[in-house]
């Protein structure tokens, strides 16, 4: 994305000068912009970002605008307007998080740390609720790094339905969104704040999710943008936190346990991810990266223990090959703990639900 778009030169009520929109139209020859093309069909061109003001209507034609869509569309402030009709008003006129209608229970699984194998635990996570019988969907909210369409084997352009509403790609049951879908290939996503926000409020309020069990969002590392405004938009019923047992791992991770107390998040639990490495020859385990030391965080900060998870290269194998390893299923050595995992986090699901207002699980 090239550096006019993302210029100060807005007019009263937030509206971009004309001076911001030479820029932002000469933003869009840009070589470095070319997967993000403006379609036109009306008087005048989309804002800039950040605007509240409705522009021409933009229409799916190909990957490229399909892109443009998420980013500068007429519905950005508009997106859960549109799916929630009660709501008043568009951007911080919003009345606080809104519920997805249809979507029975939303849970994020956030890690403080990359590299902790959290995507891998949110995909066999969303496979294996499927698998349990459950309706799942599946939110690639890792702007930054979205791994979830390599580990479910899905390479396809969502179609657009209706009046300009996405349609999620289905695998394996799932009912799954992903930046990666849109961005394909090696070009970074280099965005700010205000445009992660977006990108999240359009995945939850243009996307037809339909009647869902869970929400699976696989939130990207640390505790930032994203977190904040998935918390912003809708009520999450709660939040997974995926460790190694490492001391540097779970430094992070009681950050992110802290962030989501904060958030007033609900913390569905923890589970220690690579917690040992089973010898293929001797059976012996070997604590490659220690172990235990996730457990003993969640008896410390009081929040529930999921399980631990093996360092098992047959689940590396399997999400590089986009055959998540719980499809062997329950019986598979492989995949044994991470359906354990998946009881858990219903079990635990279910516990939050019982005890939450009506209001906020009695969805219509």
């Amino acid at each position: 994305m090239s550096r006019g778009s993302l210029r100060r030169g807005t007019g009263a009520c937030g509206k971009p000068s004309s001076r911001a929109s030479k820029r932002f139209r000469a933003s869009r020859k840009s070589p470095h912009n070319d997967n993000l093309r403006l379609v036109k069909n009306g008087a005048r061109d989309t804002e800039e970002p950040g605007s509240h003001t409705r522009s021409a209507t933009t229409r799916l034609y190909n990957r490229e605008q399909f892109s443009f869509i998420l980013r500068h569309s007429s519905l950005e402030c508009d997106s859960l307007n549109a799916h929630m009709p009660h709501q008043q008003g568009q951007g911080p006129a919003q009345q606080g998080p809104q519920p997805l209608p249809g979507v029975d229970a939303i849970i994020a699984v956030g890690s403080g740390k990359g590299g902790v194998g959290k995507t891998t635990l949110s995909v066999n996570l969303a496979v294996a609720l499927v698998k349990m019988g459950h309706k799942v969907g599946l939110l690639d909210a890792d702007v930054y790094g979205p791994n979830v369409p390599l580990m479910l084997g899905v390479n396809d352009q969502p179609r657009m339905v209706g009046e300009n509403r996405i349609e999620p790609l289905q695998a394996y049951g799932l009912k799954v969104i992903s930046v990666g879908f849109l961005n394909p290939g090696d070009k970074p996503i280099i965005w700010r704040g205000p445009m992660l926000h977006q990108i999240i409020r359009q995945f939850l309020g243009l996307v037809e999710w339909g009647q869902l069990d869970y929400l699976i969002v696989d939130l990207p590392p640390g505790t930032g943008d994203i977190a904040l405004s998935l918390v912003q938009t809708v009520p999450l019923t709660g939040a997974v936190v995926v460790s190694t047992p490492s001391d540097v791992s779970l430094q992070d991770a009681r950050k992110a346990v802290e962030m989501f107390r904060q958030m007033k998040v609900d913390i569905v639990g923890v589970v220690e991810n690579m917690s040992y490495f089973t010898c293929p020859h001797c059976q012996h385990e070997v604590d490659i990266f220690s172990r235990g030391g996730a457990e003993k965080m969640a008896h410390k900060f009081n929040v529930p223990f999921l399980g631990n998870i093996a360092l098992d290269p047959e689940v590396r194998k399997s999400g590089d090959g986009g055959t998540p390893v719980v499809l062997e299923g329950e019986n598979s050595p492989h995949a044994k703990s991470i359906y354990e995992f998946a009881r858990n986090v219903v079990t635990r699901t279910t516990e939050i639900r019982a005890n939450a207002p009506a209001s906020v699980i009695q969805i219509q």
